[in-house]
């Protein structure tokens, strides 16, 4: 099996096999030539080398201004690799792949490795982006040396990123699996029952309330079984699976487009493996 624990999935730390060696923020760069995750505004941007998307090596590339601000990172595959962030002005050449992580995601075009790699430096980009002014009085913010927080030059104020923990359940009755399936979704997809973990709850207690807040269905039996670090833009996704305890189907319409028992030999399509919500599904449906 591809995937034999959700840790193994991509955008988690495991599938980058030693590969990227991580610096605390602050760590002077060493100013070798090394590797470039070029992003411009929603975009990656990625090189093509022998038909596969590969990061930018050596000198920035000719079409960006030499000038322009990077940030260091690390040593991926031994070499230092930095974020160049590029302004909406400057023309991407057709030659080169530029889209959302989602999107390359989705298409499969990239080792679990790379996309390891690139959904870590899309959240330290999007922390970047906005942490620069204080949420809390809107002053200038400086570095908390070692850490990616940010200091109020103002009022002292320390903030630091934010991981939002979200849950989904595979839920079981005999042979079938509840599944849902939203109206933004490719036709005829469906997915497990999910969502944001709410103020003062636990995963176990978040993950209840949303199968029968989408679905109408209580369960019983919790069992949590993996997480996924999710970086659109900063979740982390904990994985359960629950038996059917009783309940007939009532969508939440606000959320869902439906909602329906499926037999486990004849699921609808669904997302990527490499996502939690596909890898549940193969694995214990």
């Amino acid at each position: 099996m591809k995937y034999p624990e959700a840790s193994t999935l991509p955008f988690n730390t495991s599938p980058l096999n030693g590969e990227f060696i991580y610096t605390h923020p602050g760590v002077t760069d060493p100013g070798d030539r090394g590797f470039w995750i070029i992003v411009q505004g929603d975009s990656l941007v990625l090189d093509v080398a022998d038909g596969n998307y590969v990061l930018f090596e050596g000198k920035t590339p000719s079409w960006i201004d030499s000038r322009a601000e990077s940030l260091f990172i690390g040593f991926w595959q031994g070499k230092p690799v930095r974020i160049l962030e590029v302004g909406s002005g400057i023309t991407i050449p057709d030659r080169y792949l530029a889209e959302p992580l989602l999107q390359t995601f989705f298409h499969e075009r990239l080792p679990d490795n790379l996309l390891s790699l690139l959904g870590r430096s899309q959240q330290i980009i999007s922390w970047q982006r906005k942490s620069a002014l204080c949420p809390r009085c809107g002053g200038s913010t400086d570095m908390i040396h070692g850490t990616w927080g940010r200091n109020c030059r103002s009022c002292g104020y320390q903030h630091f990123p934010a991981i939002h923990p979200c849950t989904l359940v595979l839920v079981t009755r005999a042979a079938e699996v509840l599944l849902i399936r939203k109206a933004e979704w490719p036709p005829g997809y469906y997915s497990l029952p999910s969502g944001f973990c709410d103020f003062g709850e636990s995963l176990e207690e978040c993950a209840k309330r949303e199968v029968e807040e989408e679905t109408g269905i209580r369960i019983s039996n919790l069992r949590y079984v993996g997480s996924q670090c999710w970086p659109f833009p900063g979740q982390l996704m904990a994985g359960f699976t629950a038996e059917f305890a009783e309940g007939e189907i009532v969508v939440d319409r606000e959320e869902l487009e439906e909602a329906a028992w499926f037999p486990r030999n004849a699921l609808p399509p669904t997302f990527s493996q490499k996502s939690i919500a596909g890898w549940m599904m193969k694995t214990f449906a």
